[in-house]
């Protein structure tokens, strides 16, 4: 149903990117270059800047900037102009141009990214953004839980627009034919997976290799799963509860069984398409549209439901992209006109097939061109409602979490696990030292 590109491995570290970037004291500056018609989110004839990341192939970013450019605003708003802003380094291309008062008015990115720069005084609250929403209808069109996480008690300091998810998927045909049962909760997944060994097949299916972020994610994901998570309802870090440690022993019993691959450590994206292609994976955490991923869509990988924790907790993980508006704009009324337009279209890119990410807005899931698709439909009933963020186990966003996400501390964390030389409690205590080196108070 989706299209590949080579942009789609990039979807599994595009949100916090460069942890290490982010929780730096000071941010690279470029001295302005360039006179003032180049500033102020605008060019030289006024018209607001909206920057875009390639979320998927090339038609993605040219039907966007159609969206973008065919908008005509009412009178007295300005235009718009697009752009695309590649991945690679992107917190330093937006810092040096926000810097030099040279860059956007309006953009998507990092999923963190607003937050980085709100801490900065840089972004434009939502507010009025949100009261349009309202009264065209659109607010009541949003999922459930989509909005509160960018909700701060200053103001909206984003808008989502799309929802990049974690969820189990299985292969039939490999349970099938190692006679067991799809999991339902952590007990049959031990087991499942056991059997399935016997078969040559990996019951829980991750990767930690180079620019591969599905095993950082698999370890926040478990902790989630079962009622934990790294941070505590008020926000602060809380690594070491028991729910956490129960997660971890749980992910290094299946690592001491082999229901894991061994060489998962070193897995990237292009690794773990072959596990599931290759019929080796048999069940793990991944990304929304994984038949069209590997190229089978034979109807044998499928979404699985959530399974129950020890304690009954079931829970996904969810990064909610979002765009942002910053101070720097020609004219803040015509950032928001332009912002409730854009999100007026947004149905079109899931129209065309361009999204492999899940849509923010009811209607747009129950569009034919996302809804033909039984596993956008089990993702959206019995994953979206449950999913949670890296702030769980609280619910607010903040700037901490591209530090948390893709930063060191979750990284080294993440392949202790998988090689399985070490204790739940010792390994939490490193992971909760190393980012308490980082974590901003």
């Amino acid at each position: 149903m989706f299209n590949k590109s080579s942009a789609a491995s990039s979807a599994l570290s595009r949100r916090g990117f460069l942890g290490l970037t982010a929780a730096a004291a000071s941010v690279p500056l470029l001295a302005a270059c360039g006179g003032g018609s180049a500033s102020q989110g605008g060019d030289a004839s006024g018209v607001i800047k909206f920057w875009d990341m390639p979320w998927a192939t090339p038609a993605y970013n040219d039907a966007a900037k159609k969206i973008a450019e065919g908008y005509a605003p009412a009178s007295g708003n300005l235009k718009a102009s697009y752009q695309t802003i590649q991945w690679n380094n992107f917190y330093q291309t937006f810092s040096s141009a926000i810097a030099s008062k040279t860059g956007p008015a309006v953009s998507t990115g990092g999923g963190f990214q607003a937050f980085q720069f709100e801490k900065q005084g840089q972004i434009a609250y939502a507010d009025k953004v949100i009261e349009e929403l309202k009264k065209n209808g659109q607010f009541d069109d949003f999922l459930p839980g989509v909005l509160e996480p960018f909700k701060s008690d200053k103001g909206y300091v984003a808008v989502p627009w799309q929802l990049d998810m974690r969820v189990f998927w299985y292969r039939k045909s490999l349970f099938e034919q190692a006679g067991v049962e799809v999991p339902t909760d952590w007990a049959s997944l031990l087991e499942a997976g056991k059997k399935l060994k016997t078969i040559g097949a990996f019951g829980f299916a991750t990767g930690s290799g180079a620019g591969n972020n599905i095993g950082n994610h698999s370890m926040i994901m478990m902790m989630v799963n079962n009622g934990g998570g790294v941070f505590s309802k008020d926000g602060e870090l809380d690594v070491m509860n028991d729910r956490n440690v129960e997660a971890i022993e749980f992910l290094l019993e299946l690592v001491s069984n082999g229901i894991i691959d061994p060489a998962s450590v070193s897995y990237t994206t292009e690794n773990l398409n072959a596990m599931w292609k290759d019929k080796k994976a048999a069940f793990g955490p991944y990304v929304l549209g994984v038949p069209q991923r590997v190229g089978d869509t034979s109807g044998d990988i499928v979404v699985a439901s959530p399974i129950a924790g020890p304690h009954g907790d079931k829970g996904g993980l969810v990064f909610p992209n979002n765009i942002m508006m910053y101070k720097n704009t020609p004219s803040q009324e015509s950032s928001e006109a332009f912002l409730v337009h854009y999100m007026s279209q947004l149905k079109e890119l899931w129209q065309q097939k361009l999204m492999n990410a899940l849509p923010v807005f009811k209607s747009i899931t129950e569009l034919p061109e996302f809804s033909s698709d039984p596993n956008n439909v089990k993702i959206v009933k019995e994953w979206q409602p449950i999913a949670k963020t890296f702030a769980s186990q609280g619910t607010v966003l903040n700037d901490n979490l591209a530090v948390l996400d893709g930063g060191q501390a979750l990284n080294q964390f993440t392949q202790t696990i998988l090689t399985g030389k070490t204790d739940a409690k010792s390994a939490l205590q490193a992971f909760e030292s190393g980012l308490k080196s980082v974590i901003k108070k």
